[in-house]
């Protein structure tokens, strides 16, 4: 039940996307392309900013977030490796809506706009897939915007490191567990709280034998119990 829930919170892997293109479109797609290597922390695009194409992430993480007027950051999607960023922009012909930063030392590469819209205009295929990769999206902004307006901070810890670990899962080592590797500060912003209250809280999982942590890794060791805390089925009434 857990599986079908995150994976319905998940935009489409590119490789999903790029599947329904034919050897050709996949060519003329990824040949437009320049991939440059992005060291941690660096900001691939800002809010405001003029969409000139799209990004493709071939190795990393990224995280994608909005600034509010005092320069606090709240990070609402964490991508990874196989996804594409800023189509949703480049589609709608707007600025852009938020900013995308890398949280590790990443591959991505950016493909022009003149061949995504290209291949998007030849390919049917092609357009619906990227339509339900969009609605995929939506539908997770409007879980993340629930969670912060009716879950409580704990809840919204235990969702988001339910999240996490299928982003930072090893899919060479799927049996694996899998080690979240992230700032205290970006765990913050994503769980929209105080620092301080997120580290009562780990230390409250850690006690409750539900994560193990270091001061750079969090390894979830019991995930039917951190379900019961991120209260997916609206079954807990405790509030922090």
């Amino acid at each position: 039940m857990l599986r079908n829930f995150l994976s319905e919170n998940f935009r489409l892997k590119t490789d999903q996307l790029f599947e329904v293109l034919t050897v050709e479109e996949q060519d003329s797609l990824m040949g437009s392309g320049v991939t440059h290597e992005y060291k941690k922390g660096e900001i691939i695009f800002r809010e405001g900013g003029i969409p000139t194409g799209i990004f493709y992430i071939k190795a990393g993480r990224v995280k994608k977030y909005k600034t509010n007027p005092k320069g606090n950051e709240h990070i609402f999607y964490l991508c990874s490796q196989g996804e594409l960023l800023g189509y949703h922009a480049l589609l709608g012909e707007e600025y852009y809506m938020d900013s995308a930063a890398t949280i590790e030392i990443s591959l991505i590469t950016f493909i022009p706009k003149d061949g995504f819209l290209k291949v998007l205009r030849s390919s049917t295929t092609f357009s619906n897939a990227l339509l339900k990769a969009l609605g995929h999206e939506f539908s997770f902004f409007a879980n993340s915007i629930s969670n912060l307006a009716t879950k409580s901070v704990k809840e919204r810890l235990a969702f988001n490191l339910l999240i996490l670990d299928e982003k930072f899962k090893n899919k060479d080592l799927p049996h694996e567990g899998n080690e979240i590797i992230l700032s205290r500060t970006d765990l913050t912003n994503m769980v929209g709280t105080a620092k301080e209250t997120l580290v009562r809280l780990l230390q409250e999982f850690m006690r409750a034998g539900l994560i193990e942590k270091t001061d750079k890794t969090i390894r979830i060791l019991d995930r039917k119990a951190l379900v019961k805390e991120a209260n997916l089925m609206g079954s807990n009434t405790k509030k922090l």
